[in-house]
């Protein structure tokens, strides 16, 4: 077993610091009573204390967890009263394990004489709390940062993916063909106007990172010039309705997020069928998540397992690891036949506006 599998395991690092430290206490206080000449029989108290301290401190471990998410105050409160009663019943059992041992069975005149030097005990407890959590947001931040390295990762993986839809052969060949004959039929504003749409959507994807997020309306309309493009090719045979609730407007979501999606629809709906489709966009909010839903009315397709089978790219695929990489366990994307007909993509992000 090397270390790194020991840090990494966040139980069996708690078990190796927690009893390495109590054998600190062990050999700082060895240390000390050979410089205060005590005789040998000490050593057994130093180990029995030792042993009372490991396990005293164990339960505080678990209240701690209990109380992780809580407000600072009461974080502090309750490490301040927890090292305070810990450090006590330490500090009786210290008391008793002197006296039984070490002066053969004395007995103190008073009770409240088993609770001498408490306060030693309390600074104790309340050092291996103050470790406890040290250690703790370190880990934690160690955690967030190797979810950013991940997340790079993915994104400069998902960036390429998101070029070979942004820049996809067919997508450009279909578009430049589209002007071409727009311009031998002298239509020229419209050609004008598509090669226009056409830069803009270009500049957009390639400037865009894939980890920033974007407000909704920024995201809506660079959809809106990729199905504009597409429109001018497929004419009547395309048509988009766009359904956005008031309050989520400025909602900030993954950018390109729905492009690759729509594109899929375009493939493998509108182009299937002689008479075209619709392409419907949804979005709302429900509590704290924000809802998308882009569904088409082709072909259902072939769903195993939740999975289409119509889609071959990795569209779909990336889109999930975008997601993941931008909200680890805290998302969903669910495809499901649409109602008559056709296929609907639903997206759970949480709900973010900036504020």
């Amino acid at each position: 077993m090397n270390w790194k599998n020991i840090i990494e395991n966040k139980d069996r690092l708690f078990w190796l610091m927690h009893t390495a430290g109590w054998f600190g206490f062990v050999l700082v206080h060895y240390l000390s009573s050979l410089l205060h000449d005590l005789r040998d029989l000490f050593i057994i108290i130093i180990f029995l204390n030792a042993y009372a301290g490991w396990m005293f401190s164990i339960p505080l471990r678990y209240l701690y967890r209990k109380i992780w998410n809580s407000t600072p105050l009461k974080i502090a409160l309750t490490v301040l009263l927890a090292s305070y009663f810990t450090g006590l019943l330490w500090q009786i059992v210290k008391n008793i394990n002197y006296w039984e041992i070490y002066k053969h069975g004395y007995r103190p005149e008073l009770l409240i004489h088993y609770l001498k030097n408490s306060t030693f005990s309390f600074s104790i407890m309340l050092c291996w709390s103050v470790l406890y959590f040290g250690t703790k947001y370190y880990q934690m931040l160690q955690t967030e940062k190797q979810n950013v390295l991940k997340a790079n990762s993915v994104a400069h993986q998902a960036q390429l993916k998101m070029l070979r839809y942004q820049l996809n052969p067919h997508f450009l060949f279909n578009t430049l063909n589209a002007i071409s004959t727009l311009i031998l039929v002298e239509d020229n504003k419209t050609a004008n106007g598509m090669v226009t749409k056409l830069s803009e959507f270009l500049r957009y994807s390639l400037d865009k990172d894939p980890m920033k997020r974007v407000t909704l309306d920024h995201e809506i309309d660079a959809l809106k010039l990729y199905l504009d493009i597409e429109k001018v090719r497929f004419e009547e045979r395309l048509q988009i309705e766009f359904n956005i609730a008031s309050d989520c407007h400025q909602a900030l979501v993954p950018s390109m997020i729905l492009q690759p999606l729509a594109e899929n629809s375009i493939k493998y709906a509108i182009a299937e069928q002689e008479d075209g489709g619709t392409i419907t966009v949804n979005v709302s909010r429900f509590g704290n998540d924000l809802l998308i839903e882009l569904a088409d009315n082709g072909p259902s397709g072939n769903f195993i397992e939740g999975n289409i089978f119509r889609e071959k790219g990795v569209g779909l695929a990336n889109t999930r690891e975008r997601l993941q990489a931008l909200y680890p366990g805290n998302f969903s994307l669910v495809i499901a036949p649409n109602n008559p007909n056709g296929v609907k993509v639903n997206i759970r992000l949480p709900f973010d506006n900036g504020k």
